[in-house]
């Protein structure tokens, strides 16, 4: 007990603080990154880099023995070691959509925040936080509403069935017609002898999906409609 340092507390609690607010931003969005997972990310990684500091001061040096240690060697494999983590809620989907990345990059934030929490660096922890929230959630906002096409619009995944093979050019053409950007196109013969057209579109962000699928059905030629995004 001679040893405590309150310092040391009040960096586990500022850790813990910080990685509480990177876990409510996920939270809010329903993705992998929770609040328990960011909490225990942020929280140990301040902990071992307050132990990999201490440790590399406390041990003192022998006459027969000399200790030389890296005060940050546990941070380095910190770094390293949470890729784990974030490679674990990457996925990719049937459509080769990638998603995930921005809860990965933010699993590796927050062990960044609880290593520079654990250093002793308070104000950097705290300013590299609310930068992180702002451009998650602040900029992309910002950027959709300044008006640039490409930055105003979001993609979608599209699988249309067809009984007819004549039909197929005739419903790309009025799916384009729709307002949508076709991006790639697909289509596959299927065993009961009907068509399948998979398209990756680009729609206004402010067009729910809903009224997409509702649009699509309304063509006659199209037989099943299935869309993700």
């Amino acid at each position: 007990m001679e040893m405590f340092d309150w310092e040391m507390l009040l960096r586990l609690v500022i850790s813990a603080v910080l990685g509480l607010a990177i876990g409510l931003e996920r939270e809010f969005k329903r993705k992998p990154l929770g609040l328990k997972t960011s909490l225990v990310i942020a929280i140990v990684s301040c902990l071992l880099t307050i132990v990999s500091i201490q440790s590399a001061y406390l041990f003192p040096n022998s006459d027969y023995i000399l200790i030389q240690m890296d005060p940050l060697r546990l941070a380095a494999q910190i770094v390293s070691g949470i890729g784990f983590l974030g490679a674990g809620v990457i996925l990719r989907r049937e459509d080769d959509t990638i998603t995930g990345l921005t809860t990965a990059a933010m699993i590796w934030g927050a062990a960044g925040i609880g290593i520079a929490t654990g250093a002793g660096f308070y104000i950097e922890a705290i300013a590299g936080v609310s930068l992180l929230l702002v451009s998650v959630e602040l900029i992309p906002s910002l950027i959709k509403r300044m008006g640039i096409r490409s930055l105003r619009s979001k993609e979608l995944s599209l699988r249309v069935n067809l009984r007819n093979r004549e039909d197929i050019e005739e419903v790309i053409t009025k799916i384009e017609k729709m307002d949508m950007e076709v991006k790639n196109t697909r289509i596959k013969d299927l065993k009961e002898g009907s068509y399948l057209i998979a398209l990756n579109v680009r729609v206004n962000y402010e067009r729910r999906t809903s009224d997409v699928y509702h649009a699509i059905t309304k063509i006659d030629k199209v037989n099943t409609v299935e869309i993700s995004g």
